[in-house]
């Protein structure tokens, strides 16, 4: 049976993640704020930017693929839209990279590494 693709990083399909958060905001101006009337004001500048918060558990080569991933300075991510159910492509930048021993193994490990991938 073959699983949902969640991610794919300049063209390169990830393996299935442990866990897979995504989280949509809004860039609000510092124009917006609480009226003389106490209402609120918001200026919304960009909506629906995207955050996805990932973990995988990797052999060791994945690991050396995910840290250089890790130090790039944008990736081109398709990544799985909660909204339609459908691979969706942007600009991302990688945050918070984790990486942490799971399972030491006569191959260098088992490792589960997370971090947070932030739209551009």
């Amino acid at each position: 049976m073959a699983y949902m693709q969640y991610l794919v990083f300049n063209g390169n399909n990830l393996p299935l993640p442990d866990s897979y958060s995504v989280d949509l905001a809004d860039v609000e101006a510092d124009t917006g704020g609480e009226t003389e009337a106490g209402t609120t004001q918001r200026d919304v500048v960009r909506s629906g930017v995207v955050t996805i918060s990932v973990s995988f558990s990797v052999s060791p080569n994945w690991l050396k693929k995910l840290t250089a991933y890790s130090k790039m300075a944008k990736i081109t991510v398709q990544y799985f839209d909660t909204e339609t159910l459908e691979l969706k492509e942007t600009e991302m930048y990688i945050s918070g990279f984790k990486a942490a021993l799971k399972k030491d193994t006569s191959y260098k490990g088992l490792w589960t590494v997370s971090f947070t991938l932030n739209e551009m």
